[in-house]
């Protein structure tokens, strides 16, 4: 048993070990011994391979602005470990999670020895997450954010009020597959009977993978540009504006800070959502919450500008749709600007494709490592660049410092690839900031 947090995040880390195991037996396992949290616990399941964090952060900060108070479950963190279990956004207690992990290390000690297993991070993280809403702390509604893929995901444990699935992208194409249609499949295993599920799901071979789902499933469909759409776009200096419309009602002049067209559209399936609450789970949200919401979400590492001075941008861009909503959002807003960008990745993506694209716009480009088990080389995405500026570092520490004080105000430095490493580039680029 564990009587530091240092103790706890350890054993918890140590889980990596046993890497990904799809399947929820080990979970149906732990929730039996664990009295059922997750039948206690009222939920949102938001799947999707981007925007998933962006969409909870959306819709949490709407239920807050009505006086609801609303539990999170996402993935990575950011900058702690506990941000991936908050309450109404903050992460919950070193001490608490020293409680959590006390509760759930016997059974996965338990589980060792069963024909089973032991349970992964993201399974002991996850039950963990269940304990704390469903025994510890109840909260009016729970955002669960899938970890990969859903149908086998572990937090398909819950049985949910609604669903969201984002869009579809060709990542984790070793485990989900290695097309639209099978990761679409994968993703569709989290509508339940009965309950709404909300899609922004553009590919028409995926929409109906998912369509044809929730039609099995008895699941009302609400799907943007089809069930709903958004109209009257345009960019501002801090975001964006926008209309939509819905089965409903009318939304003129939404604003959000977090900026890009993919934004527009994670706000979009928040929008979706608070309506089928307010219609169907008699919640009392005002239009005034909903727009307040929004104006107010805030997710670190999303097109986030650290600093002005010159301008510095720090964006979770992990997989090759990602990389494409930064590229078009660098083009459209910093077009005339000397762009130098800074790269680290993991070796499981399709980096050709991603360095490719970072290429085309950029005037320098670096590429860099981190530590961390999955983590590419530097040396291995530098050769994998056609830039004529190219240049690799092992030390990213070195690297971003070099150009943090070398650059002009006209410069524009982008810090993209793995949420791991801009977890641990964005402290420290604030604390050069603060100097």
């Amino acid at each position: 048993m564990f009587t530091t947090y240092d103790e706890a995040i350890d054993w918890i880390h140590s889980r990596l070990r046993l890497g990904v195991k799809p399947g929820l037996k080990r979970m149906e396992w732990m929730m039996e011994k664990l009295n059922h949290p997750e039948r206690r616990i009222k939920t949102i399941h938001i799947g999707g391979t981007n925007g998933k964090g962006s969409t909870v952060t959306y819709l949490r900060n709407i239920l807050e602005e009505a006086g609801c108070t609303v539990g999170t479950f996402t993935s990575p963190y950011f900058e702690q470990f506990n941000e991936r279990i908050a309450l109404n956004g903050v992460p919950i207690k070193d001490d608490e999670i020293v409680e959590l992990a006390n509760a759930i290390y016997p059974l996965s000690e338990e589980l060792e020895t069963t024909e089973l297993g032991g349970p992964t991070e993201f399974e002991i993280i996850t039950a963990m997450a269940l304990q704390y809403f469903g025994h510890v702390k109840p909260v009016d509604l729970v955002l669960f954010e899938v970890g990969l893929g859903g149908r086998f995901d572990s937090t398909n444990i819950i049985f949910p009020i609604m669903s969201i699935i984002t869009n579809i992208g060709l990542d984790h194409t070793s485990i989900l597959g290695e097309t639209y249609t099978e990761i679409a499949g994968e993703k569709a295993g989290i509508i339940k009977p009965g309950t709404s599920i909300i899609t922004a799901v553009k590919q028409n071979e995926a929409k109906q993978v998912i369509e044809n789902k929730a039609i099995e499933m008895k699941a009302p469909f609400y799907c943007l540009d089809d069930q709903f759409s958004i109209e009257h776009h345009h960019s501002t200096a801090t975001g964006e504006v926008f209309t939509q419309k819905t089965p409903f009602q009318k939304w003129s002049n939404l604003e959000i800070s977090m900026a890009g067209r993919h934004q527009i559209e994670n706000a979009s399936l928040a929008i979706m959502a608070v309506e089928l609450l307010n219609k169907y789970y008699s919640f009392l949200i005002e239009d005034g919450h909903v727009y307040e919401g929004l104006k107010n979400a805030y997710w670190p590492g999303r097109f986030e500008v650290i600093a002005s001075h010159p301008t510095t941008i720090i964006d979770g861009a992990h997989n090759n749709e990602g990389i494409t909503a930064l590229v078009n959002e660098l083009k459209k807003r910093y077009a005339n600007k000397k762009m130098t960008i800074i790269f680290a990745a993991l070796s499981d993506k399709k980096l050709d494709q991603m360095i490719m694209k970072l290429d085309a716009i950029a005037d320098k480009i670096i590429f860099v490592e981190f530590d961390f088990p999955r983590a590419s080389k530097a040396e291995d995405l530098f050769i994998i660049s056609k830039n004529s500026n190219k240049h690799f570092s092992k030390d990213w520490q070195r690297a971003l410092k070099a150009e943090m004080n070398t650059r002009s105000a006209e410069e524009i430095l982008v810090i993209t690839g793995s949420l791991y490493f801009l977890s641990e580039a964005k402290p420290f680029l604030l604390n050069m900031v603060k100097r």
